[in-house]
């Protein structure tokens, strides 16, 4: 399939379209029916063209501060009124879409997410059967953090990321970010009116995660940055995404008529679901250096052995999740690894042969098996 193609909405059958609070809420707060029932319009008949839809929302925060007396006037809010705040908006949220589906005989299913959902892997599973066993039953999942009991510890902190582990979860094969801007410019228009929008990334290079800016919405947790990042865990699982304005009604549509946006396009050789989930976390637990003979050995698809190891940073556990880099820093790849940190330190560099006298123990021979690491594209 060519890039041109690559980019019809028509092509795709399982879709997961993101909606930024911003988008959802106005300033003042209230609840944007007119566009919600305008988006739910094109939701409707993608569902009637025979695609499985899955909405990714923002807006319960946004939505429940109204309700909280002076806590609504303040632009930052402590952690205890956010979750408090989430609490009343999610029932909102939910009542919200439930009414606009219903206008067109579709209804929706409920389900809150934190971090440990999905970087836990029998958690990871069991969210992921709940979902497709409401897609199978032509319920329309509506996903949001679980903001009224995550702290800052266990959070995503924005739902770019959650809709692109969420896509990778259950095999979507295009992730709609709908966000206040209509795309990736080549600098923050905000700072440069004359800078350009990419159309098309093929490959998300070090010069594309820096045309990255923040965010300036006080009803949005994400930003560019957060959005690229999100493009990188969908796309490398097979997922093509797309960044599109939600501003005007019906956002979809004009996208798919041809609304300016950027694309991205999936990786060639995606992983296997395993590798998907190992690919898409976000807690890394420590660092593993590794010489060029080891990234030589990585890149035939062979398994990370101590003897390639020149460096250990980071206190982990057997079965966590490190990030593996060469000699100058730059990322390689991520795995499971097979010895807790201190016992790693140790083997580091060393032969199989070796490692029994030093550990006097059962070895294992791989620091990361083959079957647990993922490179980076």
């Amino acid at each position: 399939m060519d890039a041109l193609l690559n980019r019809n909405i028509n092509n795709f059958s399982r879709i997961v379209i993101k909606i930024g609070s911003a988008l959802l809420v106005d300033p003042e707060r209230n609840l944007r029916k007119t566009w919600l029932n305008s988006l739910i319009d094109d939701i409707s008949k993608l569902i009637e063209a025979g695609k499985e839809v899955l909405i990714v929302s923002s807006g319960a925060v946004a939505l429940g501060r109204s309700q909280l007396g002076s806590f609504q006037k303040s632009e930052h809010l402590k952690l205890e009124e956010s979750q408090a705040a989430a609490a009343i908006g999610q029932i909102e949220l939910s009542r919200a879409y439930n009414e606009s589906l219903n206008r067109h005989r579709l209804s929706c299913g409920q389900i809150l997410l934190t971090l440990g959902d999905t970087e836990t892997r029998r958690r990871y599973l069991n969210a992921r059967a709940t979902i497709n066993t409401l897609i199978q039953s032509s319920v329309i999942p509506i996903i949001n953090e679980n903001d009224s009991v995550a702290t800052a510890e266990i959070r995503y902190g924005d739902n770019d990321r959650l809709a692109a582990r969420v896509a990778s979860m259950v095999n979507a094969d295009l992730l709609i970010l709908l966000s206040d801007i209509d795309g990736l410019y080549s600098q923050p228009p905000t700072d440069n009116p004359t800078a350009n929008l990419l159309e098309y990334v093929e490959v998300i290079t070090a010069e594309i995660e820096n045309m990255a800016g923040e965010s300036t919405n006080q009803n949005s947790r994400g930003g560019m940055k957060t959005k690229i990042e999100a493009a990188k865990i969908a796309t490398a699982s097979g997922t093509t995404m797309v960044i599109g304005s939600g501003k005007p009604d019906n956002p979809i549509t004009k996208i798919a008529e041809g609304a300016r946006s950027t694309w991205f396009a999936p990786a060639q050789n995606p992983v296997n679901d395993r590798k998907k989930w190992i690919a898409g976390g976000l807690e890394v637990s420590g660092l593993i250096v590794v010489d060029s003979g080891a990234i030589v050995a990585l890149k035939s698809d062979k398994s990370l052995l101590p003897a390639g190891v020149t460096q250990i940073t980071g206190n982990f556990s057997r079965g966590d999740t490190v990030e593996i880099t060469d000699l100058d820093g730059i990322r390689i790849g991520r795995g499971l690894v097979e010895y807790d940190s201190d016992d790693a330190r140790k083997i580091a560099g060393l032969q199989t042969t070796e490692i029994q006298s030093v550990l006097r123990q059962p070895i294992r021979s791989t620091m990361i098996h083959r079957d647990n690491l993922v490179l980076t594209p």
